[in-house]
């Protein structure tokens, strides 16, 4: 079966081309700067090596963009389908649906679902829908699945996804801590049983963009750091993270709009806000290795975050085995993992330095006595969600 994965962004889009079962890729490609009329860029590749890269482009709409990578699977020479009608399902890795939290066929009730919750995810499910939609008209013979980034943390305890809120309002309303990068958690997980048989009690630290930790206990999730919406947990490339909910009406107070806040809040926070730098990290590290404090301080501000969920977790799972570094902060900060890594030594977290600056695919970082094994394995949502898409029951 060939299985179609696609993974769209605030401003991109991914894909992944598998033959399933065996988890083959075909072909991948990326278009990054979505919305841009003349500064796009779109990436192709097959496993043969041939390769397509180009920039500058015009893709004003999610719609151009999957036109233009299906017309790379599609081409007489290069490509690796004869026909779309050879796609028999089109996964996606799609957020939130109010009432479907799983892994669903999008039909028009969950796709209704995602409609609903607008205000909780615009920034992704606005793109999911015209993505999906777009399939709808060139793929009507494949499945479509939605691999909610939800659906890893079904399993987590009520106790533990209950806001201290009027019950009414999480009967009526749906309120609760839902979590996401579901698909990031879940790899790690598959990825560890792999490796050892079970997870045993592992954390999987996602960080990237936005960042997310998961506690995982024999394989599933009992705890993670975002809520309702993206908005809570580590401070992320834009977003505040957690913060006292009353801070909203103390600044409207003061003579901010409701959506200055909001925009201040999801969009101006974060890396940003605190460092006045830049959202991207490996551009905060360098502001902070020629001297500003406030790069130095936003650093400070993210790390600490990742390390007091460590510790609420450690205590939840009643011990640690694995901690795990993921994501393109995860996979690539080394000044991340060390500051993180230092401040736990007292929990058996013990770092190998030199592997620290010099890992490799799959690797294990920590010193061979460490009480708890430390891992960096590289992101492969995609594979998660081909995974998910070709085992869902039609």
């Amino acid at each position: 079966m060939k299985v179609l994965v696609c993974n769209a962004g605030s401003t991109s889009l991914k894909f992944k081309l598998f033959q399933m079962p065996g988890d083959q890729v075909l072909a991948e490609g990326k278009v990054e700067r979505v919305g841009s009329h003349d500064s796009a860029i779109y990436h192709f590749k097959k496993p043969d090596g041939y390769k397509i890269y180009r920039e500058g482009l015009c893709i004003p709409t999610y719609t151009q963009g999957i036109q233009m990578f299906l017309d790379c699977l599609l081409d007489q020479e290069k490509g690796v389908l004869k026909s779309l009608n050879e796609l028999e399902r089109v996964g996606f890795k799609t957020v939130l649906s109010k009432g479907h939290y799983g892994i669903h066929e999008l039909t028009p009730a969950v796709l209704k679902g995602m409609e609903d919750y607008l205000v909780v995810a615009p920034a992704h499910n606005i793109p999911y829908l015209e993505a999906i939609r777009q399939f709808q008209v060139l793929t009507p013979q494949a499945m479509l699945v939605g691999v909610f980034e939800t659906a890893f943390h079904t399993t987590i305890p009520l106790e533990r996804k209950m806001y201290g809120i009027p019950y009414e309002w999480y009967e009526k309303y749906g309120i609760e801590r839902l979590g996401y990068h579901g698909a990031s958690h879940g790899y790690v997980a598959d990825t560890l049983t792999e490796m050892y048989g079970s997870t045993g009690k592992a954390i999987s630290c996602h960080l990237g963009g936005s960042g997310s930790l998961c506690a995982i206990d024999n394989g599933k999730s009992v705890d993670t750091s975002f809520g309702l919406s993206l908005q809570a947990g580590l401070i992320q490339s834009n977003r505040n993270g957690d913060m006292d909910p009353f801070i909203i009406p103390f600044l409207e107070k003061e003579g901010l709009s409701l959506d200055e806040i909001l925009e201040g809040l999801s969009k101006r926070g974060g890396l940003l806000g605190i460092s006045g730098v830049s959202n991207d990290l490996r551009l905060v590290e360098e502001a902070a290795d020629q001297g500003n404090s406030r790069a130095a301080l936003a650093i400070d501000v993210f790390c600490n975050g990742i390390i007091r969920y460590i510790g609420s977790y450690y205590a939840e799972l009643g011990g640690l085995d694995h901690l795990v570094f993921t994501g393109g902060i995860g996979e690539h900060s080394a000044t991340v993992r060390q500051k993180v890594c230092d401040s736990l030594k007292h929990m058996g977290i013990w770092l190998d330095l030199a592997k620290n600056l010099s890992y490799t695919e799959n690797a294990l970082i920590s010193v061979p006595d460490s009480p708890v094994a430390i891992h960096v394995i590289p992101a492969n949502e995609e594979l998660g969600v081909a995974r998910k898409t070709y085992g869902c029951q039609a």
